[in-house]
């Protein structure tokens, strides 16, 4: 039931987990608008309702920085959320379309879907791009009667319309006293999915009054006390039921430290960069003032070869052979970063 990458599943997992375990899953993040406010919604503050576009780490302008983040970072598929992509649904179209026509037919993508503005019109639309669809109901946010909850399954009944059965399945967040609720929804659903994710609860700096005031905190001071026993909780009794859908539990753990270390791993480096175990990178490098001194340094130096200029940091970077040569003549700063758009820097001496 515990997999290699420290989750939890039923059955297997599905087609687009697969994935991004591996980190080949380029996360677009559409718009921070949602068509709802849930309580517990983890988005940090620079995304949650504003309407900006992120693939991976990078804002994004336009499709072009997009397809580029997707061939820097090596993804093979693509995750589409937000907010909600239905309120943008032109513009979720457009970028899909131009993934598969950048990258190939065989370039999964996922959408997670929101229920609220769910319509057998915008499922077709998607169709035609979307290889799989999460829905994430909405009874966690608001506590739906009978008939409302009856409304939630059939918008999700209507993904069969356009899409098989394996492909289409819900995603929710693990709230640990909410086990019995999403339990029962799922037994509900259960005829037009094939698979469930449950994520371990995490707070955020949005969601952070709600969670102080509601839930306690692990040891980690990041997840929810008692989420991963309450979606093991649900496992069992899934298997108990004979519901026959896979089930998977995404703990924090699997996000951090294997979907998110093999996507580091994955990622393009600078030229004379060495990657270390867990994904970043090393570089030496002479860093400038300004853009004038960094030309002023290179023209000294530029005979020597094996250098690269790196505008967006106003540095050269040096290969080791260089940085022996120039050690003592120049001020050489070894640095270990994230290989990602941010370039976060976690490390820094000067040689």
């Amino acid at each position: 039931m515990k997999t290699k990458f420290s989750s939890f599943c039923l059955n297997g997992i599905s087609s687009g987990c697969k994935y991004c375990v591996k980190g080949r899953k380029l996360v677009l993040f559409i718009s921070g608008k949602c068509s709802r406010n849930c309580s517990y919604c983890s988005l940090s503050e620079k995304r949650k309702n504003k309407d900006t576009i992120w693939a991976n780490e990078r804002e994004c302008r336009n499709i072009k920085e997009v397809i580029k983040e997707a061939r820097e970072s090596r993804a093979t598929s693509a995750g589409i959320t937000g907010g909600d992509p239905l309120l943008f649904l032109s513009r979720t179209l457009k970028f899909a379309e131009e993934l598969k026509k950048t990258f190939g037919k065989n370039f999964h993508i996922h959408i997670y879907l929101p229920t609220k503005l769910v319509t057998k019109e915008k499922l077709k639309k998607l169709s035609k791009y979307i290889d799989g669809v999460r829905f994430h109901p909405g009874f966690l946010a608001n506590k739906l009667n009978e008939k409302q909850i009856r409304e939630e399954i059939t918008k999700i009944k209507l993904a069969k319309l356009f899409w098989d059965k394996k492909n289409i399945g819900i995603e929710l967040p693990m709230i640990p006293d909410k086990k019995k609720e999403i339990f029962a929804f799922i037994k509900q659903v259960k005829p037009f999915i094939s698979f469930v994710n449950l994520n371990e609860f995490e707070i955020s700096d949005t969601n952070f009054n709600y969670i102080i005031k509601h839930y306690k905190l692990n040891s980690d001071t990041y997840t929810i006390k008692n989420s991963v026993q309450a979606g093991l909780w649900i496992i069992k009794q899934c298997k108990k039921s004979r519901l026959n859908l896979k089930i998977h539990l995404c703990t924090a753990k699997t996000k951090n430290f294997f979907q998110y270390q093999n996507r580091l791993k994955l990622h393009t480096t600078l030229p004379y960069g060495f990657r270390t175990q867990e994904g970043l990178v090393k570089y030496f490098a002479i860093y400038a003032k300004n853009n004038k001194e960094l030309n002023k340094i290179f023209k000294e130096i530029k005979k020597l070869k094996h250098l690269y200029i790196d505008a967006s940091k106003n540095r050269i970077i040096l290969s080791e052979k260089t940085t022996r040569k120039l050690l003592g003549k120049y001020k050489i700063t070894r640095v270990e970063e994230f290989p990602t758009y941010d370039g976060i820097e976690v490390e820094s001496e000067v040689l």
